[in-house]
């Protein structure tokens, strides 16, 4: 049976004299001649490894001088209290075995001291990752969504898994990707919208889905991807008011997570939970503060930054107008041009969309027919409402822009594994 496995996070000045066993890989060596450094790499930090050539095997020595970095490695040895070293130690190996060698010359280097472009990166992605700065990028990305989860569990909402195969489109318009399902034609899921909204009508009462969802939109920006991951919730007997605070519950949770991590460190940013309530500005005053806007258009990106250096935190853009917003959105009663809508904004760019919904199903049919598509396409989710539907509301929320501007990311490829884009489909 193999020794126990030490992690380099659990190496401290207390463990002097112990015996451990480090599986890693070899992130430096540093040949003094005489002494030699090798400083092995896992998941939780470094560790130095430090062989005296007057002292150790000839045979150990030279073969610790020959590994190629970024090998893996099985270093067995004794814990030394050193003042210097990394965490207070260093470990005086006994054996080192190259479990795995890497070849050389490696595609990028994880230590930084030679910088790969962006392109370099992702295409070397498992490399890329070994980087301390973008490992823990992706380990809060974990906690944001643990975070997030928690605290809907908390609220009583239950975890569902919707289809991502569809035979309708969720919003119609041509960000859809179409694809072949045997001998019919079906679309990747825009969202999760219409099986959360008919667990309404199942009963489920309140619930919450993470996962893909896929736009056919042909942008080339650093906040764009065509495969993202959506945090989705809908909640019966819960208007727009509600699901607007739990959102910022939600959000607030999200940021003190972060905040409080002890892998926030290598990323190199501070961060700052935020305050609530968020501000509320009504689409008319948004239009104002953005200028250029007529009423009844959409906020482009230039509008969504005039706002947000006005504004400078986070907040809601409510009472969209009704046209603009998709066929499930509820009007006002006393004013069925505006909407019940809103939109959570950083300051860079929008985080998240929601509404009460049309639980009517005279209103809905309607509403599909205005936006010019066929009810008969929906009969599946139209059904749903006419079975004793309560009223709703919801929303949904990018993982990864709620991830890149917490973490003042540049680029949302930063903070996918995989980013899918116009031009990326490998790896």
């Amino acid at each position: 049976m193999s020794a126990p496995r030490t992690p380099t996070s659990a190496l401290g000045p207390g463990m002097a004299g112990r015996e451990v066993t480090l599986l890693g890989w070899a992130h430096e060596i540093r040949d003094l001649g005489g002494l030699l450094f090798l400083v092995v790499r896992d998941r939780e930090g470094t560790a130095q490894v430090t062989l005296v050539k007057a002292k150790a095997p000839p045979d150990l020595f030279a073969s610790a001088r020959a590994i190629p970095r970024e090998s893996v490695l099985r270093v067995t040895g004794t814990v030394k209290a050193e003042a210097k070293a990394p965490r207070g130690v260093e470990v005086l190996p006994t054996r080192i075995e190259v479990v795995s060698p890497a070849m050389s010359p490696l595609p990028m280097d994880p230590t930084e001291k030679v910088p790969a472009e962006l392109d370099t990166r992702l295409n070397n992605r498992f490399m890329d990752l070994r980087r301390p700065a973008a490992q823990a990028l992706f380990r809060l990305k974990s906690e944001v969504a643990d975070a997030i989860r928690s605290t809907l569990r908390s609220r009583g909402f239950i975890e569902i898994q919707t289809p991502k195969i569809l035979a309708a489109a969720t919003e119609g318009g041509a960000s859809l990707f179409p694809i072949s399902y045997f001998d019919r034609e079906a679309f990747l899921a825009q969202s999760p919208q219409l099986y959360k909204q008919m667990m309404m009508a199942a009963g489920l009462d309140r619930v919450y889905e993470i996962g893909p969802i896929f736009r056919a939109e042909e942008h080339d920006t650093h906040k764009h991807l065509n495969e993202v991951t959506s945090i989705d919730i809908e909640a019966s007997h819960m208007d727009h008011n509600d699901v607007m605070a739990l959102l910022e519950e939600v959000v607030v949770a999200a940021y003190r997570r972060v905040a409080e991590s002890p892998l926030l460190p290598p990323v190199g940013v501070q961060v700052k939970v935020p305050e609530t309530p968020f501000r509320r500005i009504p689409y008319d005053e948004a239009i104002r503060l953005a200028g250029d806007i007529r009423w009844g258009d959409d906020l482009d990106t230039r509008a969504e930054k005039a706002i947000g250096e006005k504004v400078g935190h986070l907040y809601f853009i409510t009472d969209w107008p009704t046209d603009i917003k998709p066929y499930y959105v509820m009007p006002h009663p006393d004013n069925p041009r505006l909407s019940r809508a809103f939109d959570l904004m950083h300051p860079k760019m929008e985080l998240s969309s929601g509404a009460q919904r049309i639980h009517d199903p005279q209103l809905l049919t309607q509403r599909i027919k205005s936006k010019g598509l066929a009810p008969e396409s929906f009969e599946f989710y139209l059904k749903a409402f006419r079975y004793g539907m309560p009223p709703h509301a919801g929303w949904g929320l990018g993982l990864e822009r709620l991830v890149m501007t917490m973490l003042g990311v540049e680029n949302i490829r930063e903070v996918v594994l995989f980013p899918r884009d116009r031009q990326r489909l490998v790896p």
